[in-house]
């Protein structure tokens, strides 16, 4: 199986350790971990996975490679061979039923006290997130995994950034950007479910069911595909990606976008004094203002159900999970932690992303979504962001893209 290793690294707790038995020397077990995250996650999976095997040197011979694998490739890796990925991945929640389906993640229900208690009970929504049919899976990393608006208040007031309109008039009167990746369902989602139109995973697990293409709704499919229209044909509109929104807002070009809280830390040193977080704004459709929805949902550490040494890449997932690891993990990446102590402390309360999240969580949803909804609404999103340039019939196009996410395997 093929994997991306742009971040690699061997941890070893020791090359040789020995230990003093009945007056002989008794080797320890060698024990060797694989380890797949995003590339943003990688440093802090691997001082991770050093002190773990520091902390249980008197144990074993801990050897873990942590690995760059994105998440929204994971699962597709994972269920390509389920025996050669690694022993611990990161995943969205979304993600959850076809890897159970195909048998790739450990039955981890031995944990369920562990994860209810740090998770805030057995009925939280981080909890809820892991568990199917009253069995978990997986151990809740990321809490609020969800988009909502940065903005540079050096331009914008707070009056400024409650409507989509105004911002882009403001980008347009300052020669500057708002930022949105319209090449992603994951973020287009926001203008047809706040329009009330709906997409979501069938009781197969698999299949989807979407309306987005809808003609008898009040806000019809087309009235938010011309919406859409609107806005990318204005000049204060890029369709960027995580990677270009912050390089446009370290370059001073964009001074508006929407992202989440992986890229707190990143928009913080871009924006300085004017850095700022809101709920997303409203955006015209047939007239009427709507506010964006969002979907939302959490990331997940998934244990392999073929790992050799399962039992240590669950020490591992422990780790990472407690409020101290936890905590660290806010302060390198600002991302609000699925641990309820370490998301109750100041430093995350007062965190103008974590505050924009909860605003935002009003107007969420949880993504449960079956992956033929990707590259059906990818194709769309892109179509628009470059202005429809075939001059394709809009109705045409998301009957299209309707067609795609909702297929019968």
């Amino acid at each position: 199986m093929k994997k991306i290793l742009k971040c690699t690294s061997a941890v070893c707790a020791a090359l040789i350790a020995m230990t003093s038995f009945g007056g002989c020397a008794k080797k320890l077990p060698d024990v060797k971990l694989s380890v797949w995250a995003t590339s943003e996650y990688c440093d802090f999976f691997e001082n991770a996975a050093q002190e773990l095997a520091q902390k249980y040197s008197d144990q074993a011979n801990l050897v873990i490679t942590v690995s760059e694998e994105k998440e929204e490739t994971c699962k597709e890796t994972v269920m390509a061979s389920p025996e050669n990925a690694a022993d611990l991945f990161v995943f969205a929640d979304d993600q959850l039923d076809e890897l159970i389906g195909c048998g790739a993640l450990r039955d981890i229900s031995s944990e369920a006290g562990y994860i209810d208690e740090y998770c805030g009970g057995a009925g939280s929504g981080a909890a809820l997130s892991s568990e199917r049919d009253g069995k978990y899976y997986a151990y809740p990393f990321v809490a609020g995994n969800c988009y909502f608006l940065y903005y540079n208040s050096d331009y914008f007031s707070e009056e400024d950034i409650g409507d989509l309109d105004t911002i882009l008039d403001i980008c347009e009167k300052n020669n500057k950007l708002f930022a949105m990746d319209f090449g992603s369902g994951w973020y287009i989602y926001s203008f047809f479910k706040g329009a009330g139109l709906d997409v979501g995973l069938d009781p197969d697990g698999v299949t989807n069911h979407c309306n987005w293409n809808s003609t008898e709704t009040p806000i019809t499919g087309s009235d938010v595909a011309q919406a859409m229209l609107k806005i990318a044909g204005s000049s204060g509109f890029a369709s960027l990606d995580s990677d270009k929104l912050t390089e446009g807002a370290a370059n001073g070009e964009v001074i508006a976008g929407v992202s989440g809280a992986w890229n707190a830390e990143k928009l913080s040193a871009a924006y300085g004094d004017g850095y700022a977080a809101a709920k997303l704004p409203t955006y015209t459709a047939a007239g009427k203002k709507l506010q964006m929805a969002s979907f939302a949902g959490y990331k997940l550490i998934g244990i392999n159900a073929y790992s050799e040494n399962a039992e240590w890449a669950m020490k591992l997932a422990e780790e990472l999970t407690s409020e101290e690891k936890q905590l660290e993990f806010f302060r390198l990446n600002g991302e609000c932690p699925a641990n309820v102590k370490a998301a109750d402390t100041d430093i995350v309360r007062s965190s103008p992303a974590v505050k924009a999240l909860s605003d935002q969580s009003k107007y969420s949803y949880t993504q449960h979504v079956g992956s033929k909804f990707w590259d059906p609404s990818y194709i769309f999103g892109a179509t628009i962001a470059s202005q429809n340039p075939d001059s394709c019939d809009l109705q045409e196009l998301l009957d299209t893209m309707v067609e795609g996410i909702t297929v019968k395997e």
